[in-house]
């Protein structure tokens, strides 16, 4: 199904669109060659930008970030933008007016807005005019779910199906989604579903709103929620959000026992049982700070960033992300730029000219084996219990043409860490699904928080939950300090005519720098400060850590390195090893790791990731790169960063 296009106009305001002249919906018909060959295939690119909460305090829409997000976005090369609800902050007609005055320069320039209905729509607008404002933007050719037109709706754009929600219709929509994503799952690569609020969220989310201070007898999300969970894991959905105006990107873990399949190793490489979760960050004139904490019983969170102008944040941030599709393969990049305005009245002041750093990325195609690594913070004598592992290892990565890939060695000593502020769950007797403290302690360990024990470590607390002293109606969820991981990806696509292997994609190791955030957003140091009392699983304090050299604890992505990593590369059967060499792809296309003198002839050794073996003069500089022949046509390398690899002629 193509894409809808809009005819280039002219702009209206001066606001809609001053200096957004750059890149436009073009970028759908970029082309990239699949296979080998004298007639390659052709796939288009298809970007997705996410437009965070836009209200601007009052019965206005925050109108300069709005267009920074925008034009940014356009510059990336968006064609669709989704704002993910509260377009407005009391839904007013002159807010709709704001808002349409900015977007309608951007569509008539062809981007296509998909949106969707936030809680200040749904609490302060009417339907009628929701509608008649909005359906100038969804699409013609939308699919509606029944008695929700223009609330939950999907389309599809090339090898995408796009689903968008109205603010807390996920369990309302499960069913309808499950129908629209068995009909076309055949047809597409990806799903990504989005609405304002999220299953788990940082600090809402459905799970813990719904369920954990839930009303008796509202069952609708809690006897779908293994069901939501497992049915996003096993199709791969990208869920994207707004609503709690800071940006995080977590994965949610998902059940097994929900309509078990077998698998066999012909069946290709093992995914984990586990979703993305985006929420997007901020677009307004406000900034909330962490709540709760991780829910680390289905939560990894692998980036966060607060900004709140407030105990010790200077400033606010304004979001900008774009998910890129290609075939099987998402690259993933989220921007952001800190600003100082409290109202449109301020004017534009930093965002005239923005500062944009990059935040946050990732790339990943469908064929992939993925491992989520700790921080190596974990304390002594912690029970590893099958997936508390800091190091960069993992099982054979298998390419269709018989490449096989392998993390050796490395460890994770640069990460993120943050802080959650206290606050607390409370319960009404005879209303809450809850009938005492002690049953809401039960909930939140069924649903959000691990029940620390030897045998079930909790790394972010001793006690996450706490009954409250005064009110015995009220459990306490006490401040603490969580470090981040790591979602490291092993992708595999298909050569190109430049490569005479498959091409592996290593994705999720230069993501983190050291940097340490206060639950508002102020900065610390994670080489000096501890951090918060009972944050460690014996109840003591989580200690400072010393980074490498290499650590930049700078929130810009662009300066960061990974920790030291190994990796080896079998190439496959039928491959001529000496006349190849192994290859890394960059901006200037492919080349060697490393000239072929450089190549160190024997066997990895995790040694030397610190001591590397002697090499020929010149070579020092160069990455190291060896080619392992007692061990097959195996060739390995040591890496600093995320890495395109390939075999390639010499």
């Amino acid at each position: 199904m193509k894409r809808l296009n809009y005819n280039l106009a002219a702009l209206l305001t001066a606001l809609a669109l001053t200096g957004c002249g750059g890149d436009s919906s073009s970028s759908s018909d970029d082309t990239d060659t699949t296979d080998k060959g004298s007639t390659p295939a052709t796939t288009t690119t298809l970007r997705i930008g996410l437009l965070p909460d836009t209200q601007g305090g009052g019965d206005n829409v925050a109108m300069h970030p709005m267009k920074a997000v925008l034009d940014k976005e356009q510059a990336l090369g968006a064609n669709i933008v989704i704002p993910v609800g509260d377009l407005t902050d009391h839904g007013t007609t002159g807010e709709f007016e704001q808002w349409t005055s900015i977007a309608e320069g951007y569509r008539d320039a062809g981007i296509e807005f998909l949106p969707l209905m936030g809680n200040h729509e749904d609490s302060y607008a009417y339907s009628v005019e929701w509608v008649e404002n909005m359906k100038h933007y969804i699409p013609d050719d939308a699919v509606h779910m029944a008695g929700a037109q223009y609330l939950n709706y999907y389309v599809i754009r090339d090898n995408v199906m796009i689903v968008l929600l109205k603010y807390y219709n996920l369990p309302i929509a499960f069913q309808w989604i499950k129908q629209a994503v068995n009909t076309h799952r055949d047809e597409v690569d990806h799903i990504v579903i989005a609405s304002h609020d999220g299953l788990i969220g940082a600090k809402y989310g459905e799970t813990r709103e719904m369920i954990v201070e839930g009303v008796t007898g509202d069952n609708l999300l809690m006897n779908q929620w293994d069901d939501i969970r497992a049915f996003f894991a096993r199709n791969d959905v990208i869920w994207v959000q707004g609503h709690e105006h800071m940006y995080q990107r977590s994965v949610i873990t998902a059940p097994i026992y929900v309509d078990p399949a077998s698998w066999t190793e012909e069946e290709g490489n093992y995914r984990l049982p586990q979703y993305t979760q985006i929420v997007s960050g901020n677009a307004s004139y406000k900034g909330y700070e962490f709540r709760y904490g991780e829910r680390e019983l289905v939560q990894r969170i692998v980036q966060q960033k607060m900004n709140t102008k407030s105990n010790g944040s200077t400033a606010y941030d304004v979001n900008a992300s774009v998910l890129t599709f290609q075939g099987p393969r998402v690259d993933y990049e989220s921007w952001f730029a800190e600003h100082t305005i409290n109202s449109n009245e301020d004017g534009v002041k930093e965002l005239a000219d923005p500062n944009w750093q990059l935040l946050d990325r990732f790339s990943r195609t469908s064929n992939r084996c993925e491992r989520v690594v700790y921080p190596n913070s974990i304390p002594d004598g912690t029970r590893p219990v099958m997936y508390l592992d800091s190091q960069y290892i993992s099982n054979d990565c298998r390419a269709d043409d018989g490449s096989t890939a392998r993390m050796v060695a490395g460890t994770n000593n640069t990460f993120n860490r943050l802080e959650s502020r206290t606050r607390d769950m409370e319960l009404t007797p005879g209303f809450s699904r809850a009938e005492s403290v002690p049953d809401l302690m039960r909930l939140s360990y069924q649903y959000l928080f691990q029940y620390n024990q030897p045998w079930t470590p909790n790394l972010n607390a001793e006690n996450r939950v706490i009954p409250n002293s005064g009110d015995s109606n009220v459990l306490d969820i006490p401040e603490t300090t969580m470090d981040l991981k790591e979602d490291v990806a092993m992708s595999w696509q298909p050569a190109t005519e430049d490569t005479l292997s498959d091409i592996l994609i290593i994705s999720g190791t230069q993501n983190q720098t050291g940097t340490y955030s206060s639950a508002y957003g102020a900065i610390k140091d994670l080489e000096a400060d501890t951090g918060l009392p009972g944050s460690q699983p014996d109840g003591t304090a989580k200690q400072a850590h010393t980074l490498p050299a290499s650590a930049s604890k700078d929130w810009d992505l662009s300066s960061a390195v990974s920790d030291r990593y190994a990796l080896t590369f079998d190439a496959a059967a039928g491959i001529a090893t000496e006349t190849t060499t192994l290859g890394m792809h960059s901006e200037s296309g492919w080349q060697a790791v490393t000239s072929a003198g450089c190549v160190i002839n024997q066997p990895f050794d995790e040694s030397f990731l610190a001591t590397p073996p002697v090499r020929s003069a010149g070579c020092d500089a160069k990455p190291l790169v060896g080619f392992d022949a007692d061990h097959g046509q195996r060739w390995w390398v040591v890496l600093e960063q995320d890495a395109e690899l390939a075999l390639l002629a010499r």
